[in-house]
């Protein structure tokens, strides 16, 4: 344990991080329960809730990178903190009806996007990884990923024993106060020890718009930003309407529940494997790999028959790959451009991976409402993902100092 922890600060960071990304990612992962009882309670429609989690996966992402850039510099306690008391905002106000219209927007859009920008897996998985080598990050970053997946298994859970025993809105509540508690681990996450000691050599004082320039003159970085879109365009498309997909399909409405619940549980293995092989594998080839198993995975839970069955082994096999593009896509922005800005490139990434969540969650309410059918919406994921399969073989994953030496 002392091998694999530098210091006391990357100990408190990583735990504090863990404790953080299963509240934020767990309380997320239940929205697409909810979609029947915000139609019910306030008349929202499939495409106003899709739109709804759209905009917050747009705000999540364009936040992530300026917040990553404060993180970068300050600590991560200094965006946390803030983002924390949005989310836990955004879902007191919902828990009291505020689902309606334009505070269905602000609340589950505007206020849940901040939240997620700068307290979620996506901008504390590089924050944590700032505090380890090289040879140790994508484990360190496989763990506070599988944190998240802890989150996404247990919150599901919870929605659904509190929908059973009380109401939904109760539910809502008690996210609130678990979010705004989580204020007390995010004090913990701060710069690594080495920033005390030289500024220089873990802050990067160039302009912003050098270090932008410099990451998008790689063609690797390019190839990276854009098989993310896919990730998004998958998790958020399954995410928010899987739970409608399977009850329209006449199964029981626990199906939905269980489906992301085992999405969670087994994103926790996914991500812990994915670390361990991205420390003594290629990553991309890892993440090219995955990809493709995801339009297998698609494919078979779309075009065979929908029962119980296959919904939980659906939950199962594409659990395993939820999130496991996390840890090896951090890990090839670490391992080409170091850390001095990984937050805020990692940050740049997701970015694009915001803009699939918008039309993953957005389109997928779109073609229900028009055609009666969320068909148009799979077919679309399966063909990216062999699209994004593809993008990744290309990527020269040496580190950029060591390559400009060579040439």
């Amino acid at each position: 344990m002392k091998n694999f922890f530098p210091n006391k600060t990357a100990l408190y960071a990583l735990v504090a991080a863990c404790f953080v990304v299963c509240a934020t990612m767990g309380v997320r992962q239940t929205f697409g329960l909810y979609s029947s009882q915000f139609e019910s309670s306030g008349g929202t429609s499939n495409t106003e809730f899709g739109l709804a989690i759209a905009i917050h996966a747009i705000f999540w992402g364009i936040f992530t990178p300026i917040f990553g850039r404060i993180s970068d510099k300050l600590g991560g306690y200094v965006v946390i903190i803030p983002a924390l008391i949005f989310y836990s905002i955004a879902m007191f106000l919902m828990g009291n009806n505020y689902i309606s219209g334009v505070w269905l927007q602000v609340n589950l859009g505007l206020l849940v996007g901040l939240g997620l920008a700068g307290a979620a897996g996506t901008i504390l998985t590089p924050m944590v990884s700032k505090h380890f080598p090289n040879e140790n990050r994508s484990k360190a970053a496989g763990i506070v990923t599988a944190c998240g997946g802890l989150g996404m298994f247990v919150f599901p859970v919870l929605a659904n024993v509190f929908k059973n025993i009380s109401t939904w809105q109760l539910s809502f509540i008690f996210f609130s106060i678990i979010l705004f508690l989580m204020c007390i681990p995010g004090l913990f996450v701060k710069l690594p020890q080495q920033s005390v000691i030289s500024s220089n050599k873990n802050v990067d004082e160039r302009s912003l718009n050098q270090v932008l320039k410099e990451s998008f003159a790689h063609r690797g970085f390019r190839l990276l930003v854009l098989g993310f879109f896919v990730c998004g365009f998958q998790i958020t498309l399954i995410a928010t309407h899987v739970p409608r997909y399977v009850q329209d399909k006449g199964l029981a409405d626990w199906t939905g529940m269980a489906i992301l619940a085992l999405i969670g549980f087994f994103n926790i293995i996914g991500t812990l494997i994915m670390g361990y092989l991205g420390d003594k594998y290629s990553k991309k080839i890892l993440l090219s790999g995955l990809y493709f198993l995801r339009g297998i995975t698609l494919m078979l839970f779309i075009f065979l028959p929908v029962s119980n069955l296959s919904a939980i082994l659906f939950g199962t096999s594409f659990g395993l790959l939820w999130l496991a593009t996390v840890p090896a896509t951090n890990g090839i922005v670490a391992q080409i451009f170091g850390t001095k800005n990984l937050t805020l490139l990692f940050g740049i990434v997701f970015l694009n991976h915001q803009f699939g969540s918008f039309l993953g969650a957005y389109l997928g309410g779109y073609f229900y409402d028009q055609f009666g059918s969320f068909n148009y919406a799979w077919y679309l994921a399966i063909i990216l993902s062999f699209v994004a399969s593809a993008l990744h073989l290309p990527i020269d994953e040496r580190p950029l100092e060591k390559k400009l030496s060579q040439s």
